[in-house]
């Protein structure tokens, strides 16, 4: 039995990954921050283990990584976004979006590499974003950190596919979960206008995605940036 670690796993795109590769019959970790009950729950729901942890934080993730046992299959989820002008954006808000997006991919790869090098097998899944590859405006520190995780996926890939691991990336576009329900029902609708299959996406749609680059048939896939975003970036 694989064992898959997503974080961030507490609901949206997180949850829907957890549960797609829990119906692969991989053994689950589900990492969340906050949302403690809807973890604990979603781990009760599919036989595995809720993970407490602050991904921000290289210690607690290897305590984690420690807690759950060897890793598989990693599925790098957990972040956050920032909608601001560039010039209202403070260092400190800088500073923490890149701690838990860039640095967190940092401490759960690197907390999870010894066991797939050793294997020679791994599956590693970051999840990024549309406006890491197109940018936006208002959001410059989410777009640069989530470019970041395109650079890192692509450098990745060429460095661990000799021990048999790849390293694949999915850039979601507009997806229904609660991180954009703070937009406006005009915005969600111009959103979806503007995407050229005309609806936002859903969790599912972008852990269809994770589920297919964590499979055997994804075998020869290795340093892939996959726009899961309804054409949005076309």
């Amino acid at each position: 039995m694989r064992a898959a670690l997503v974080s961030g796993a507490s609901r949206g795109i997180g949850a829907a990954c957890a549960r797609a590769l829990a119906g692969t019959g991989a053994r689950v970790g589900v990492n969340y921050l906050k949302s403690r009950d809807k973890a604990e729950a979603l781990a009760r729901e599919l036989g595995g283990v809720a993970l407490p942890c602050d991904v921000a934080d290289f210690d607690a993730v290897s305590r984690m990584v420690e807690t759950f046992g060897d890793v598989d299959i990693l599925v790098v989820n957990a972040g956050i976004a920032l909608q601001k002008l560039f010039t209202d954006t403070s260092f400190d808000e800088w500073r923490r979006l890149f701690a838990v997006n860039v640095d967190g991919a940092y401490n759960l790869i690197h907390a999870a590499l010894p066991h797939m090098i050793h294997e020679k097998w791994g599956r590693i899944v970051i999840v990024s974003s549309m406006w890491g590859v197109r940018g936006a405006s208002c959001e410059a520190a989410y777009s640069a950190a989530k470019a970041a995780l395109i650079g890192l996926t692509k450098a990745l890939a060429k460095e661990l596919g000799p021990s048999g691991i790849t390293v694949n990336c999915v850039a979601p576009g507009v997806i229904d979960t609660d991180m954009n329900a703070a937009l406006d029902r005009e915005t969600l609708s111009s959103l979806a206008d503007d995407t050229p299959l005309c609806r936002l996406g859903t969790p599912e749609d972008v852990a269809a995605a994770v589920k297919f680059l964590c499979s055997d048939e994804a075998a020869f896939i290795t340093g892939q940036i996959l726009c899961v975003d309804g054409g949005f970036a076309v």
